[in-house]
């Protein structure tokens, strides 16, 4: 790779990962095309991205290679990549009261979680499960390679797909929807 006038070159190349199994179902290359089109939009030429690829990366991995819910690894990645632009959610305590227990609400107004008390004074604040907050938590903290390795089940999977999308959506100031793929 080289620098022209104006632009870089590529001279050559060599594959390492194909993500075979994205070209061959539609499902998810509609999700990789979701997250190519995040990607796009939240970085920059001659950007140090390293971690948004490692988490790109991972994702694109885990939409070929496994069969895990689709939906689940596009949350984890749209809330882990808002840890890495800067919009970090505080998840390990009560935004409000510094309470480390009975944390039971996210606040999308105040970045975080909230406890009961506070949760319930805030307008913005949804109520979450126990393992929905796990999963926020988990998600924010683990180690790069490890973010993907949790399931949810219907209800928290369902509480934390939203979560992730409107306090993502509410940060980029956009709305990205899959549906608009195809």
């Amino acid at each position: 790779m080289y620098q022209g006038t104006s632009t870089y070159h590529i001279n050559s190349c060599e594959t390492i990962e194909l993500f075979y199994h994205i070209r061959t179902d539609l499902d998810k290359l509609k999700f990789a095309i979701h997250l190519n089109k995040i990607i796009q939009d939240v970085t920059e030429e001659n950007e140090n991205c390293y971690l948004i690829l490692q988490l790109y990366l991972n994702a694109l991995y885990m939409i070929s290679e496994t069969e895990k819910d689709l939906e689940l690894i596009t949350s984890i990645f749209k809330l882990r990549i808002l840890k890495i632009l800067g919009y970090t959610p505080r998840v390990t305590e009560c935004i409000n009261c510094k309470s480390k227990e009975n944390l039971t609400y996210f606040s999308i107004r105040d970045n975080g979680i909230k406890c009961n008390n506070c949760g319930r004074q805030d307008k913005s604040a949804l109520s979450i499960s126990e393992s929905t907050k796990n999963a926020i938590q988990y998600t924010i903290l683990a180690p790069a390679k490890k973010i993907f390795s949790f399931e949810l089940k219907n209800e928290s999977l369902e509480e934390f797909k939203l979560i992730v999308r409107i306090y993502f959506n509410e940060k980029l100031e956009k709305e990205y929807k899959i549906e608009d793929i195809f």
